[in-house]
């Protein structure tokens, strides 16, 4: 029977559309890197005294923009159903298989084939040992705060990410010293407590309440249509925003020493993306096998190729020293992961199923 009404067909479902932000995200990011090494060679000292602006070895500005990024995610986060990821854990134990099980060992293998092997041409065993250590240190740290940003433009779910990153902070405090001590055959580490601490206290417990705080006010005084389809996709710019300054400062703050070790900087930079990208694959092709959800796997595998940084470059800079090539390693890192990370985030988009 011939109704009048004519079935809708894919095509003709109305096209989503990309933001100016999003649609030309891969140009703002390379205008962000180069203003922020041109920033950094032309106010050097400037810089130095922003990038000393500290609390426990986190720098303020940067937790200021990083939280910035990740309010608009904790807006989105419902506890009543939080409940529920303890029903379906694989995400979770497939993330902590990536973070604990895979992820330090598959970083110091890459590190000693390239530091030891490849690059023995260039750096002496001496030096080569310590550029290993700092990688290391990255491996064995995986991310907590930015997570929730890369979790948040692959629209993943925003309560089963606040799951992972809460059980992986917790791992961190009783597995981050043991697995170092192992892979650098150091038994005397000393943990950075006060910066382990404070990380978590600005990048999840505050914008979580802040969020929750927000999130109650608006949807009982707009109601939850409005709060869903209005409010949340005007906060997106913001938080994309909040990244690229947050390039920018991160490349200011090494501009003179981009500039001066151009060849240092570009040979540390290669295993560690390659360790980035090996793990992601990993992650992610592993979730689908496992079944995962897209809104569960892209936030499984950003958090195993993601590190956190910050406890890394403290730990780092504590063990081996400010100018040593353990802290150079991880201030490396930290440069080279937002533009490698917001690769993963199209790859995440684009084979979203």
């Amino acid at each position: 029977m011939n109704t009048g009404f004519k079935k809708m067909t894919v095509a003709d479902q109305p096209a989503k559309t990309m933001g100016l932000f999003e649609k030309y995200l891969t140009m703002w990011v390379a205008l962000g890197i180069l203003a922020g090494i041109g920033l950094g060679y032309l106010f050097g000292d400037g810089m130095e005294v922003i990038s000393g602006i500290e609390l426990a070895k986190v720098n303020i500005p940067v937790a200021i923009l990083i939280w910035l990024m990740i309010y608009p995610m904790m807006l989105q986060v419902d506890f009543t159903s939080i409940k529920q990821v303890g029903k379906k854990p694989r995400g979770v134990v497939w993330t902590l298989i990536i973070n604990w099980a895979i992820k330090p060992f598959s970083m110091a293998f890459f590190a000693w084939i390239f530091f030891s092997k490849i690059y023995a041409a260039w750096i002496d065993p001496e030096l080569a040992g310590e550029y290993i250590a700092g990688a290391i240190l990255l491996g064995a740290a995986p991310c907590t705060a930015m997570v929730f940003v890369w979790s948040y433009l692959t629209d993943g779910d925003p309560n089963y990410t606040l799951v992972q990153v809460s059980v992986n902070d917790l791992i961190i405090l009783v597995a981050f010293v043991p697995i170092v001590g192992l892979l650098l055959g150091i038994t005397n580490i000393t943990i950075p407590y006060d910066t382990l601490v404070v990380s978590i206290i600005i990048f999840v417990v505050v914008p979580l309440v802040a969020g929750v705080i927000t999130q109650r006010i608006l949807i009982k005084r707009r109601g939850k249509e409005w709060f869903k389809t209005s409010f949340l996709p005007k906060l997106k710019p913001v938080s994309i925003s909040a990244l690229l300054v947050t390039l920018v400062l991160l490349f200011a703050f090494q501009g003179r020493n981009i500039l001066n070790n151009p060849l240092i900087i570009l040979l540390a930079a290669v295993p560690l993306v390659i360790q980035t990208y090996f793990i992601f694959f990993l992650a992610w092709f592993g979730g689908r096998k496992l079944k995962l959800p897209h809104r569960v796997c892209a936030p499984a595998a950003m958090i195993g190729a993601s590190n956190f940084f910050e406890l890394a470059v403290a730990v780092a800079i504590a063990l081996f020293g400010l100018q040593s090539p353990a802290a150079l390693v991880t201030v490396v890192g930290v440069l080279v992961e937002v533009p490698v990370m917001l690769s993963l985030v199209g790859l995440a988009n684009r084979w979203k199923y």
